[in-house]
């Protein structure tokens, strides 16, 4: 199977000693993706950008281990606001437009610090 690798992604840092994301052989999970800007460092404070740079962090993820949105397999959402779907949604089907070929997704209400509104975790399995 292999051994795990950490995973970091340009733009993106934990507050915590903790990577981006984990890769054992084919399967990658990640750790809280958050809205962070990724040139800034800074969490905006409109939610819609903040759903945004989750998206883009992901694409940026995907693309960093060589794989593509399509590799996504589950995402989660901790949502402090459980009615902003409308801004989720947006990203949503704009990431995934076929709705044939979606991951499976689950959000969830959460008590989320330093401004956030979105946290996301997803797993992948990576086809070489």
């Amino acid at each position: 199977m292999g051994t795990r690798r950490s995973i970091d992604l340009p733009g993106f840092r934990h507050v915590n000693p903790i990577p981006a994301a984990s890769r054992i052989g084919p399967f990658v999970a990640t750790g809280a993706l958050t809205g962070r800007d990724p040139e800034t460092g800074e969490m905006p404070a409109d939610a819609g950008r903040q759903f945004a740079n989750v998206f883009r962090h992901v694409r940026a993820l995907m693309t960093e281990l060589g794989g593509t949105t399509d590799d996504i397999l589950r995402m989660t959402f901790h949502l402090t606001d459980p009615n902003d779907r409308e801004a989720l949604n947006r990203e949503w089907l704009a990431m995934f437009p076929d709705p044939a070929s979606r991951p499976a997704r689950q959000a969830v209400a959460a008590r989320l610090d330093r401004g956030a509104v979105v946290h996301c975790d997803l797993l992948a399995v990576l086809t070489d």
